[in-house]
């Protein structure tokens, strides 16, 4: 394989460049000052569709335009939007916003969210035109597996309304209707698993009738959540000739979004960019895991000077793209990757004196980013890309550590409550493109984890009254399936790709569905009553308390040796069942000293999967085995945490051997790069390390708590709660531990301060101020 590398300075001025440029119309809170968020209208427009036959082969993009004129001058302008399909809207020839894939997506046939904003810039006195694009997104393009169409509908409409206020006090309202024009233009397909064509050739033609559409039967409701928005940018770090003689960039990144190209050429030349996450074992462009999905930009260009391109209607996970239609090698100057996600702002930071877990965090981080749009992907780049509940719930409360992510999950819950079942039973995707698939153990757990975590994260009550309802629902759909409290019906994903391989003994680490089944149905039980509680609804925390009681029980009776093992004798089985408080108290120390030796047994290496790997390390520390849960998070081999980055991963892997030591892949049917679940550790690492725990709900009570090993000399983290910034940091040096510490007005804490050995602790009471702290 032949690589150029670019040269670092360049790669830094043009970033920078780049980065200031693109937030360069944020304000301080990072949000645009054009959105307005969670703002309502009362309707008087109508939907509109196309008025002329359409390519029902491509599909290309539908043009809408409005001729007006502002006849004052303009005090104020709000634009209220939405599409069934995805828009963009421009006025007077400037784009509205900052935000892309707009509408987002929600349970379409349910509700669909609407935009607001403020464009009083962009309306001037007299002649205006407002123009609007659409494109198939989730609405109709194709979905998930075997690229589905039409789920939600077939044809695309637009409704806005654009409401303008002027000095003297008027007030005038335009609205879609049937005195629009509609047409068709440069995007000629647009496909969110697929990719995106764009002719330059193509001129931008609206002047064709536009018919009334049908009425929509959900509801339309403000958008609550932050749309998504471009963020960082990268200039390729190598330009590669494969083996194969393929040309191809590496952005250095596994990030999701698109590239921006500067091209020159000749009318009709075809410049196509697919995209990929890994080479090969040979150094080859790879695509095999993205099954289905063609993920690719294709552009047509004009032939007059330089010319830009970038998607409208699409998203790629990738690291590398390969280029094909250029007449000369590609110039990285003529390359630009920008990262696309929810206008989420940072929350924490997390560093330490291990390079490898810096690494680490970082990883988990961009898995985050990229599988935070609108809902909580799985993965962002093969035919899949839906809303899986289990993975959501597992990493909801490190999410919250990274990012502010309270009305992101907000809005999302709403859907989760809309989709389920009316025999209480979630499903697997939200929004549901799975024809109500539901009720897997874990995942449907997520109407109970997530607004239990918001509400102690955030102290908002507001969402457990919100899903409330929802909570109860999923719990009676257990008890609904159960016999003498069991919970021995349906079928479940059970410890989802956890290590499956036999030690030497025989022995393997695959543990009973129906058993973890039943610890989330205490779980869940636990967490309704918690919500019960918090909302003054005592019959209901009388009822579900004995409830919890007779479930335990009956894990006890099935699940539960004499001796204190547990029926599936895996590191999960013994997780979970410490967790979820399953065992009898006097029980518990022996079950960890079991879960202890099941670590050892496989040489110190984990062997959960996505149910049982969040709260290994908690576990771990809580009984007194903090060692080996730092052990295990230092572990670089296969299966490990950072084995992935060993490997060279830039985000979190969907397998813990997603790459193979060899070089060769784990399947490729099931193969994601960027897949957020194993990024759960996170949450332990700022808990635990940094020591930055909740006291209270929205961490009016803060715990300072670091437990120190792993060789760590020092940490540096910081969370800002909604009281304001937590700042923790501490380092052991000539054999002293200090620990200095930033407590926002409105909170108080509770430190703990071991001596450079983590032994002898010191408990601290202190309110809000800076502080400094020695042991």
């Amino acid at each position: 394989m032949r690589s150029s590398l670019i040269k670092p300075g360049v790669l830094l001025a043009a970033i920078f460049m780049l980065v200031s440029n693109a937030f360069a119309q944020k304000d301080q809170s990072g949000a645009d000052p054009a959105f307005l968020h969670n703002l309502a209208t009362k309707w008087q427009a109508h939907w509109i569709q196309i008025g002329y036959p359409e390519d029902s082969l491509n599909h290309p993009s539908q043009y809408f335009s409005k001729q007006f004129d502002s006849s004052g001058k303009v005090k104020q302008a709000r634009l209220f939007i939405t599409s069934r399909g995805l828009y963009e809207a421009q006025i007077n020839g400037k784009r509205v916003g900052n935000a892309y894939l707009t509408p987002g997506w929600t349970s379409y046939n349910k509700r669909i969210a609407y935009q607001a904003w403020d464009v009083t810039d962009l309306v001037k006195k007299g002649d205006n035109i407002l123009q609007v694009t659409l494109g198939d997104g989730w609405y109709r393009g194709a979905l998930a597996f075997e690229n589905r169409r039409n789920y939600f509908g077939t044809k695309l409409s637009l409704i806005c309304q654009l409401e303008v206020t002027y000095t003297n006090g008027r007030k005038e309202i335009i609205i879609s209707d049937d005195s629009w024009k509609s047409g068709e233009g440069p995007i000629r397909q647009s496909s969110i698993n697929n990719g995106e064509t764009i002719d330059h050739n193509r001129v931008m033609q609206i002047d064709k009738p536009v018919r009334i559409a049908d009425d929509y039967a959900g509801k339309l409701v403000p958008t609550e959540s932050y749309p998504a928005t471009k963020h960082e940018v990268f200039k390729p770090i190598k330009v590669i000739t494969t083996p194969k003689g393929e040309k191809v960039l590496d952005f250095g990144q596994n990030l999701v979004g698109w590239v921006m190209l500067k091209v020159k050429g000749k009318q009709g030349d075809t410049i196509t960019i697919q995209h990929a996450e890994v080479l090969d074992k040979a150094g080859n462009f790879y695509i095999a895991n993205l099954r289905g999905a063609q993920a690719k930009s294709t552009y047509i260009l004009k032939g007059q000077g330089e010319e830009f391109f970038e998607p409208h209607f699409t998203y790629f996970g990738f690291r590398y793209i390969q280029i094909k239609g250029l007449r000369a090698d590609p110039d990285p100057e003529d390359f630009t990757a920008v990262a696309i996600y929810a206008d989420m702002q940072p929350s924490g930071t997390f560093e330490c004196s291990n390079p490898m877990l810096n690494k680490l965090q970082h990883n988990i981080q961009w898995g985050q980013k990229g599988n935070f749009l609108y809902v909580p992907t799985d993965c962002p780049q093969r035919d899949e890309r839906l809303g899986w509940t289990g993975d959501a719930q597992v990493f909801a409360h490190t999410a919250a550590y990274n990012f502010d992510v309270q009305y992101f999950f907000k809005q999302w819950m709403v859907d989760v409550a809309l989709d389920q079942r009316k025999d209480g039973a979630v499903t697997f995707v939200v929004p549901d493109i799975l024809d109500g698939a539901a009720g897997s153990a874990g995942w449907g757990d997520v109407s109970t984890v997530v607004p239990w975590t918001m509400y102690q994260v955030y102290g908002d009550k507001e969402i457990l009254q919100q899903q409330y309802e929802s909570m109860k629902k999923w719990v009676g759909f257990m008890t609904q399936n159960s016999t003498n409290d069991l919970w021995n019906k349906g079928d479940h994903f059970g410890d989802w790709l956890s290590y499956h391989s036999p030690t030497d003994d025989g022995s393997d680490a695959i543990t009973d569905k129906y058993e973890i089944a039943q610890c989330f149905y205490a779980y869940s039980t636990q967490l309704v009553i918690n919500a019960a509680r918090v909302l003054g609804k005592t019959e209901d925390v009388n009822y579900y308390s004995a409830l919890l009681n007779r479930i335990k029980d009956a894990y006890r009776k099935e699940y539960t040796t004499y001796s204190g093992r547990i029926l599936s004798n895996t590191q999960s089985s013994y997780v979970l069942a410490l967790q979820f408080d399953m065992l009898l108290e006097k029980d518990r120390p022996t079950a960890a000293s079991y879960l202890v030796s099941k670590i050892r047994a496989y040489d110190h290496h984990l062997t959960t999967g996505f149910l049982g790997t969040p709260y290994l390390c908690h576990v771990l520390s809580r009984f007194g085995h903090t060692k080996e849960a730092y052990r295990l998070l230092l572990q670089d081999t296969y299966p490990s945490w950072l084995y992935p980055i060993k490997m060279g991963a830039t985000t979190i892997w969907e397998r813990w051997d997603g790459i193979k030591p060899d070089g060769s892949f784990q399947t490729t049917a099931m193969n994601s790069f960027n897949h957020y679940a194993y990024g759960a550790i996170g949450d332990w690492m700022y808990q635990h390390i940094a020591g930055i725990q909740a006291g209270s709900p929205g961490y009016k009570q803060v715990i300072i708590r670091p437990d120190l090993g792993g060789g760590l000399t020092w940490c540096k983290a910081s969370y800002i709660c909604p009281q304001g910034k937590i700042i923790v940091s501490w380092k052991i040096a000539d054999g002293k531990f200090t620990l200095d510490a930033t407590i926002p007005k409105g909170s108080a804490a509770v430190v703990y301060l071991p001596d450079a050995e983590g032994k002898n602790i010191q408990q601290k009471n202190i309110s809000a101020g800076n502080y400094h702290f020695s042991n």
